[in-house]
């Protein structure tokens, strides 16, 4: 497994890589047999610190949790504890999901972008396009419907765009104000 441990603004020591590597590793080899990739970023907040962490599988689905805690080790350890949570609650899925396929998920690249709040303005060359503040690449996983629902949730994203490998159309899947899971698929019914 490859990790990559980094500190925004603060110093990582050795003691904290090697107990983040251990830890993390024990957590990750109950659920994945596969080798995965994990990132940890530990940042500080007044007077927290957060401690950021993201596991990709090699299946290409992605489990990420956040910790915030007064001690620097507690929050790695509130993080871990949110990830296998996680982990265990679809622990099943995951290794229905590993044994069902032979290759990783296929990622398609897309674009992504960030738009600046619409502002009434007198000219008349912008139109009503709207200004782009930044562009950047993302990919768009082919999953079926239950996966892209699991992805969603171990991202704790609110919307997950995805390829139905259905039938190779893009879909949305979204959590709605009440609680439950909404699905667009914009095919064409005939």
């Amino acid at each position: 497994m490859r990790y990559q441990i980094s500190g925004k603004q603060i110093d990582i020591g050795e003691a904290l890589q090697s107990h983040v590597k251990t830890e993390l590793g024990a957590v990750l080899a109950k659920y994945s047999g596969r080798p995965t990739e994990a990132y940890v970023v530990f940042s500080k907040s007044a007077h927290e610190f957060v401690c950021e962490s993201v596991v990709h599988l090699s299946t290409g689905l992605s489990c990420q949790a956040k910790a915030h805690a007064n001690e620097i080790y507690q929050a790695f350890d509130e993080s871990l504890e949110k990830m296998d949570k996680q982990l265990r609650r679809y622990k099943r899925r995951l290794k229905d999901h590993h044994s069902g396929r032979s290759q990783p998920v296929e990622l398609s690249a897309a674009g992504s972008y960030i738009l600046a709040p619409t502002e009434e303005t007198e000219d008349t060359e912008l139109g009503t396009a709207p200004v782009i503040v930044a562009e950047m690449e993302t990919k768009i996983p082919s999953l079926s419907v239950g996966d892209a629902v699991m992805q969603m949730e171990l991202a704790h994203a609110p919307v997950l765009v995805f390829r139905n490998e259905k039938h190779s159309g893009i879909n949305v899947v979204y959590r709605r104000e009440d609680g439950n899971i909404g699905w667009v698929d914009p095919r064409i019914q005939g």
